[in-house]
């Protein structure tokens, strides 16, 4: 890397970062695995830099790296472990009480981890389908599929409580399904 682009890159992620920590949060559920995948892709993206400030979209690039690497540290299968016990600090800003979040997030965490990032991305990070399909490298028609499969088996999952306000089952009631 050339050694001027070094300041455009620290000033990158010195905007970035916290954005970064809450959607790989968001996709994991777990505060020290979101660290990891951030760490992971803020790496990556050191050694991609001099083709990553020429792409149309920075962030979408960035956030395809994010996504992509939360999935491969899914497949590899280490982390059911759980080294450290306890729920990270309740994030602020957010609706509904802290046990209905964690209910939700313990739902999503069931899911299969394509059609969690699905339903990360789509709903809680307000991401169109045009874009989560460009991040996770399928078809416009593939992220539908996956976000009506995802709802469906998080209403399975959770059941039908309806003083749990989640932005994805009230969305999808009301037809929200795709923009």
């Amino acid at each position: 890397m050339p050694s001027g682009s070094d300041g455009e890159y620290l000033a990158y992620v010195r905007g970035r970062l916290p954005a970064l920590r809450r959607t790989a949060y968001l996709l994991g559920g777990d505060m020290h695995q979101a660290d990891d995948i951030v760490q992971e892709t803020l790496t990556k993206l050191y050694a991609q830099w001099a083709r990553a400030v020429r792409a149309d979209n920075l962030d979408a690039y960035v956030h395809t790296i994010l996504v992509r690497a939360f999935l491969d540290d899914r497949r590899r299968g280490w982390w059911k472990v759980r080294l450290v016990g306890g729920p990270p600090d309740p994030e602020p800003a957010a609706g509904g009480s802290y046990e209905d979040r964690e209910t939700v997030r313990a739902a999503l965490r069931r899911l299969p981890p394509r059609q969690q990032a699905v339903l990360v991305l789509r709903y809680l990070c307000d991401q169109s389908v045009q874009d989560v399909a460009r991040i996770l490298g399928c078809s416009a028609g593939t992220v539908k599929s996956q976000t009506s499969h995802g709802l469906h088996r998080l209403r399975e999952v959770l059941g039908e409580r309806p003083g749990i306000p989640t932005p994805v089952i009230a969305r999808h009631r009301s037809g929200e399904v795709t923009r």
